[in-house]
């Protein structure tokens, strides 16, 4: 704290001298800095003391640098005007007239969730620019503790520590086939006869695949898909043609649910929830920009 205390001493005294250098005068300084002349001319003194070096020359109609004078000058306004600017963009940022808002989350919660809020959130804050990085819950979370996003959007069990999570929405793994796949949609199926189906999956490293494969193993399951893919869409689109059945998140395949284009399977145990939350960190306070988006998401 003692270091900090100086340091704000010394910059109020280099304030004080770029303004007398600018003003040439002790007593038009002293006006515009709004403080007595003998203050200015203690801060000066302070400073050459400091220093050991004479700044300025002091003349019958004012002062004037010296050549020591001029060359601290230079650095001493450039110093400044970087510091003052600072303090600008800082409080641009703080009333989001300026600034970035970076998001981790996977195609399928942007496209599903995410979209109307960025919409929203960009309509309201234009100057604020927007970036969503796209990646697994495990990933998003990495993105989030290596600082490299402000918000990440993870579906939950995961490892949540140092986090704050504000919980979104329950979503629940489920298996659906087409239309006129051959299967029974009016029974429950156990999970052996569901892992004999040609199954379509997500990805190994996906946080829904990692999911579905501790549960089943832990029913002593091996899952062993006929088709593994990267976009949840896909998952849906593959299997409204029969080529297998899928496991999709209920939440993110309402409208092909509800048109028929797919048909829910009854499980025999049912497959747990999970929750989808926004996640910040605990030691860390969001920036001006995720605080307000957090804000619209919350209405």
């Amino acid at each position: 704290m003692e270091g900090v205390f100086i340091m704000a001493v010394k910059l109020e005294l280099y304030r004080i001298f770029r303004t007398v250098a600018e003003e040439k005068s002790i007593s038009a300084a002293a006006k515009t800095l709004f403080i007595s002349q003998s203050a200015v001319s203690q801060s000066i003194h302070q400073l050459e003391e400091q220093l050991q070096v004479r700044l300025f020359s002091r003349q019958p109609r004012g002062v004037t640098l010296t050549g020591e004078g001029r060359l601290l000058y230079d650095y001493v306004r450039s110093a400044i005007s970087l510091i003052e600017t600072g303090e600008e963009k800082l409080q641009q940022s703080r009333e989001l007239m300026m600034g970035q808002l970076v998001i981790g989350a996977s195609d399928t919660v942007t496209r599903s969730l995410l979209l109307p809020y960025l919409q929203r959130f960009h309509r309201a804050y234009p100057a604020i620019r927007l970036k969503v990085l796209n990646g697994t819950s495990y990933e998003a979370l990495q993105m989030l503790r290596a600082g490299q996003v402000d918000l990440a959007f993870a579906s939950t069990p995961q490892e949540t520590g140092q986090l704050v999570l504000r919980r979104c929405m329950e979503i629940h793994n489920v298996f659906v086939a087409g239309r006129d796949y051959p299967c029974e949609a009016d029974r429950a199926y156990t999970l052996a006869e569901l892992s004999r189906f040609p199954l379509i999956l997500l990805e190994r490293k996906s946080s829904a695949r990692r999911f579905l494969e501790r549960f089943f193993t832990r029913n002593g399951i091996t899952l062993k898909p006929e088709i593994e893919l990267c976009s949840h869409e896909l998952l849906v689109d593959l299997a409204t043609i029969g080529l297998g059945v899928a496991c999709i998140t209920r939440e993110f395949a309402l409208p092909a649910l509800q048109t028929g284009q797919i048909r829910e399977l009854r499980t025999i145990p049912e497959i747990p929830e999970r929750s989808l939350s926004v996640c910040t960190l605990q030691d860390v306070a969001p920036s001006p920009a995720a605080e307000e988006f957090l804000r619209f998401w919350a209405q």
